[in-house]
């Protein structure tokens, strides 16, 4: 690899304050924000919108779109007679 043109990879915290779950990974992304994780160190933190304990897929709260009821109501407005 040449030296000088990688980001420096490392330890990041990325939280999602929404769900109230935090998880600690490597990233080349780049924070101001700092936070003391449990075991004792400082890590960069960032914050996400959505993460797997918020999403609706991953938490079951995903909802079901009748496309069945959308089809009949089309054929019934465009549909041939």
């Amino acid at each position: 690899m040449k030296k000088g043109i990688h980001p420096e990879y490392r330890p990041v915290v990325f939280r999602d304050p929404g769900a109230d779950s935090a998880f600690l990974t490597r990233s080349t992304i780049t924070s101001e924000k700092t936070i003391e994780w449990t075991d004792g160190n400082t890590y960069p933190v960032v914050d996400v919108d959505v993460s797997s304990a918020s999403h609706p897929f991953y938490t079951g709260r995903s909802r079901v779109l009748d496309t069945a009821g959308r089809v009949e109501r089309f054929k019934q407005r465009y549909g041939r007679t």
